[in-house]
């Protein structure tokens, strides 16, 4: 969640205009999905939809940076310290094989319900049984929606 800012807040580097009410838009998305009702949910599902919109959020500022080069180094990392977008998911995406990883808990074995295994959202779709539909725990995602997120 981005800080707070105030008046004795340091000023927002140049640039941050450009891409602020977007930002705005998903913050507003995110007190949307905090304030829904959690009746009738599992467990964790309440909070996929934090989960993904934070990604989404974490996706917008690592493509402006990395991909489109439309930010300058200075606001990437104000964006970073402020909170805007998942330092640590943004590490793994630069990685090779990681470019769709959708949060880090999918990766952690520790989490899993065999150890040593992964999350189903980033086994290959090829290894996964045709109409077998396998959800995530952590974030939701199913086997057919892994395509668009996870890799």
């Amino acid at each position: 969640m981005p800080k707070i800012r105030t008046t004795r807040t340091k000023k927002s580097p140049e640039g941050f205009e450009d891409i602020e009410s977007v930002l705005d838009d998903y913050a507003k998305k995110m007190r949307d999905a905090e304030n829904e009702s959690h009746e009738g949910k599992r467990k964790a599902e309440s909070l996929w939809p934090i989960m993904r919109i934070s990604h989404t959020r974490s996706r917008y500022i690592y493509e402006l940076y990395y991909k489109r080069e439309a930010i300058s180094k200075e606001l990437y990392d104000w964006l970073l310290k402020e909170g805007y977008a998942d330092a640590n998911l943004i590490a793994k995406w630069k990685k090779t094989g990681y470019e769709k990883l959708c949060c880090l808990r999918c990766i952690q074995t520790k989490d899993m319900n065999y150890q040593g295994s992964t999350c189903i959202c980033r086994v290959p779709k090829a290894q996964i049984r045709a109409n077998t539909i396998v959800e995530c725990v952590h974030c939701g995602l199913s086997s057919r929606m892994s395509s668009s997120l996870c890799g």
